[in-house]
């Protein structure tokens, strides 16, 4: 299979050209790493780095929620992290960053590809109940105001022979109009930039992000079945998300746990 090489020059252009164009300081492609999210958590210690992205031709320790691995061949994927500081925010709406990814990333997918991606509770990405994309958020330093990296990877060409799990899938298999992932990651990037500037600008308010989220999100009104840290789980009707991004099941609001659909996404 002919899986071509991110083209760097392509993707800065393309960035530089779109509104967007002076958010990122840095985009940078390297062959291989153990994980983008790592190796920016790192830079983060020098407090000039920011709004910063990062993608790998092949990672060979990249991790998901709960330490997940995420792994693929070479070129068959997206894997991405980008380190922004979000200054004077409140950290109660922290947890609103990898969802507003999630969204960022619905986006792109559907204009990139044409393929039907939908957001599974709280940052999945889905076609057809299957999952295309996930999406890591990790605090690299504290304070008023904090350095957050959010790694993405996103299946581009597997096969179903390459599938890491039976409920993966990729923009191959899942019928897309085009696979080229340089267009694709230029188009993420440009909609994260684009989310996360109106967002700042809103003084981190999350009223409009909240409502695109629950736009976008296939987990709101569906039943559900939640497995809670500590054991407990939990079943019921997903009513929409909280200001704090929490999944409102009943009268319960859930902030972790893995989350498992009931019946089809629609």
């Amino acid at each position: 299979m002919d899986r071509p090489a991110l083209d760097i020059d392509r993707l800065r252009s393309s960035l530089a050209a779109s509104p967007e164009g002076s958010f990122f300081t840095g985009i940078d492609v390297v062959t291989s790493t153990g994980s983008t999210n790592a190796d920016l958590v790192a830079r983060a210690a020098d407090s000039t780095i920011d709004r910063v992205a990062l993608i790998a031709e092949a990672q060979e320790r990249g991790r998901g929620r709960h330490e997940r691995q995420w792994v693929s061949p070479p070129r068959a994927q997206i894997a991405m992290s980008v380190l922004v500081r979000a200054r004077g925010i409140d950290p109660e709406v922290l947890g609103w960053l990898p969802l507003l990814t999630g969204v960022a990333v619905v986006d792109a997918v559907r204009a990139s590809t044409g393929v039907k991606a939908v957001l599974k509770w709280p940052n999945d990405i889905l076609v057809d109940g299957r999952k295309l994309s996930g999406i890591l958020a990790e605090i690299a330093s504290a304070g008023t105001d904090p350095a957050i990296v959010i790694g993405v990877g996103v299946n581009v060409s597997l096969t179903e022979a390459e599938l890491p799990v039976p409920h993966a899938t990729s923009l191959l298999l899942s019928g897309a109009g085009d696979t080229d992932r340089t267009e694709l990651v230029a188009a993420m990037l440009r909609e994260f930039a684009r989310r996360f500037t109106a967002w700042e600008a809103a003084g981190w308010n999350t009223a409009e992000l909240s409502a695109e989220y629950r736009d976008r999100c296939s987990t709101i009104g569906s039943q559900v079945k939640a497995e809670i840290p500590g054991g407990e789980v939990l079943t019921g009707i997903a009513t929409g998300v909280d200001a704090h991004g929490r999944l409102l099941i009943g009268d319960r609001a859930v902030s972790a746990g893995d989350v498992t659909h009931l019946r089809a996404e629609y």
